[in-house]
């Protein structure tokens, strides 16, 4: 297999000392959703979490990794970010504000810190894999580890599709 060229998220994670596994996949580019991520990675689509960026009223804008399989909950996203209500950010604003585009967004190394809030499910995992900044490449990661890295919050905010 080819070296795995490191990326900005995982450079950060080097620089704080903490344990991960860069995972390479296949990437569809018709196909950005996070079961073909888990396919390709032929893990449980449970342990694949995918980085949602949204902006609440009053309370700007803030970051939700869920599951895979789930979808974010607006009405419980907007509660735990202190706003009445949120939305997810226009495609084309996702670029300028992270500095990640679709299907390449990590909740590690965006252009700056946003609140973030990760599903309560992913500390029921022994690791979970988030994206690494670029298409194609998943962070492996003990969920404890990445969500004090980000400063993040663990909370409910996301529902079954």
């Amino acid at each position: 297999m080819d070296k795995v060229s490191k990326t900005n998220a995982a450079r950060l994670l080097d620089r704080a000392k903490i344990k991960y596994e860069l995972i390479p996949y296949t990437v569809d580019p018709d196909n950005l959703a996070a079961d073909h991520v888990a396919a390709e990675l032929g893990e449980d689509i449970n342990t694949v979490f995918k980085t949602l960026v949204l902006h609440g009223e009053k309370a700007g804008h803030f970051v939700c990794v869920i599951p895979g399989n789930m979808e974010v909950d607006l009405k419980k996203a907007a509660k735990v970010a202190g706003a009445k209500k949120a939305e997810m950010i226009p495609m084309k604003e996702l670029l300028p504000l992270t500095g990640y585009i679709r299907g390449g967004c990590s909740p590690i190394g965006m252009k700056k810190p946003f609140p973030t809030f990760f599903h309560s499910s992913a500390l029921g995992h022994e690791f979970i894999y988030v994206s690494a900044g670029q298409r194609g490449l998943q962070i492996k990661i003990a969920p404890r580890d990445l969500i004090d890295f980000c400063n993040a919050s663990v909370e409910d905010v996301a529902s079954d599709k």
